[in-house]
C-alpha cells in the first residue's frame, strides 16, 4: 500500500514539474510574437468553379493609416459576360463593416446571413451592384460583425488542442487575422434577391479553396 502511494505522489510530483517547465518556456521564451505577422503576398491565380479569371491587380493604396492591412489584391472573373469583381485584404482584424466604410465608398448597410458549415457573410448593395463581404478567419467559420468575429476567437480559445499548443509555445493564445473578401457584380436590371445566389454560390466556392490555405503565422 505504500509503495502505491509513493508511486502516487511521484507522478504526481512529475506531472507538476512538466507543467511548471511548460509556463516557464512560454513566459521566457516564446516562439511566437503576439503582435508579429508574416508578410504575405496574394498568388496571380485563384481557382473559381464556372468562373473564368480575367485580371489579377494590385488594389490602389489608400490615404490615411491603415495599420491592420498586411496585403491586398484585386481579382476579376467572367461568366457569360458578366463580370464578378473579387477583392482581398489581409488585415490583423475583423470588423467588416467597419472595413467596408474605410476600405470602399459604399454608404449602404449590409443584411446578415448565415450558411451552416461556412458562416456569416453580409449581403447589400451600393450604386447598382450587388456585393457579399465577409472575413474568413484562420480557424473557425467566417463571420461579418465584430461580434461574431470576438466570438470565434473565444471559442478558438478555449479549444483544448490550442490551448495545448499556447502552452508549449508553438500558437498564440489569440489570432486576430482576417481575410476580408469583398464580391460584387453589377445588377444589369436584375433584382438583388435575383443577383444574390450568384454571388453566394462564388462565395461559398472561394471560401471553401481558401479555408485551408490560410496564411501560415
Amino acid at each position: 500500500m505504500m509503495m502505491w502511494k509513493q508511486i502516487r505522489i511521484s507522478l504526481l510530483g512529475i506531472t507538476f514539474s512538466s507543467v511548471i517547465l511548460v509556463l516557464g518556456n512560454v513566459m521566457l521564451s516564446p516562439t511566437i510574437d503576439l503582435h508579429t505577422v508574416s508578410p504575405f503576398v496574394f498568388p496571380e491565380e485563384v481557382p473559381l468553379p464556372q468562373w473564368q479569371q480575367s485580371t489579377s491587380a494590385s488594389l490602389p493604396q489608400l490615404n490615411g493609416n491603415h495599420p491592420e492591412l498586411i496585403a491586398q489584391k484585386h481579382y476579376q472573373y467572367t461568366q457569360n459576360n458578366l463580370l464578378l469583381d473579387t477583392e482581398m485584404r489581409y488585415l490583423t482584424d475583423g470588423d467588416v463593416p467597419k472595413f467596408i466604410h474605410d476600405y470602399t465608398s459604399i454608404s449602404s448597410s449590409a443584411v446578415v446571413h448565415q450558411l451552416k458549415g461556412v458562416g456569416y457573410y453580409g449581403l447589400g448593395v451600393d450604386q447598382q451592384r450587388a456585393y457579399l463581404s465577409a472575413c474568413i478567419n484562420p480557424q473557425g467559420n467566417s463571420t461579418f460583425t465584430y461580434e461574431q468575429f470576438n466570438k470565434n476567437q473565444e471559442l478558438l480559445e478555449k479549444h483544448p488542442q490550442h490551448l495545448l499548443s499556447w502552452l508549449l509555445g508553438h500558437e498564440t493564445l489569440q489570432d486576430r487575422r482576417c481575410l476580408w473578401t469583398h464580391l460584387s457584380v453589377p445588377l444589369r436590371g436584375s433584382s438583388p434577391e435575383a443577383t444574390y445566389p450568384i454571388l453566394e454560390k462564388a462565395w461559398f466556392s472561394w471560401e471553401q479553396w481558401w479555408r485551408p490555405r490560410f496564411p501560415k503565422r
